[in-house]
């Protein structure tokens, strides 16, 4: 078996409406609705499902929690750009601009937290 891609992974959140409120309006991802009134962020060919807390979706993690993600993301806008709508939407950034590596090669970073303080890692390749 080789694994080609992430296709989606699940955030526990306290709340979906602010979950998607900040994902949408900051991030730019979609609100997609599916299979009985499930929510999720789509973006690119990939998505985040939402669970709330407390009413997680069987099968699950062992101890789901909100506030426990850290994740990177990719933009395809340049660093600068990323900072200045961040810094417009009142998005407080807990670190960066900072160089790290990504899956493919070198990125500069900046870091966020969402609604449920789970770690938000915005990216851009060198």
């Amino acid at each position: 078996m080789k694994i080609d891609r992430v296709d989606h992974f699940v955030l526990t959140v306290t709340s979906i409406e602010a979950t998607c409120d900040f994902y949408s309006r900051v991030l730019g991802m979609n609100v997609a609705e599916f299979a009985g009134g499930r929510k999720a962020l789509t973006f690119g060919s990939q998505k985040i499902n939402l669970h709330q807390q407390g009413k997680e979706f069987e099968p699950r993690a062992q101890s789901p929690v909100p506030g426990s993600g850290d994740f990177c993301l990719i933009s395809s806008v340049p660093i600068d750009d990323v900072v200045a709508h961040l810094l417009a939407c009142d998005i407080e950034i807990i670190d960066g601009i900072v160089p790290r590596t990504g899956a493919t090669g070198p990125i500069k970073s900046v870091y966020v937290r969402d609604p449920d303080q789970n770690l938000v890692e915005i990216s851009v390749y060198d």
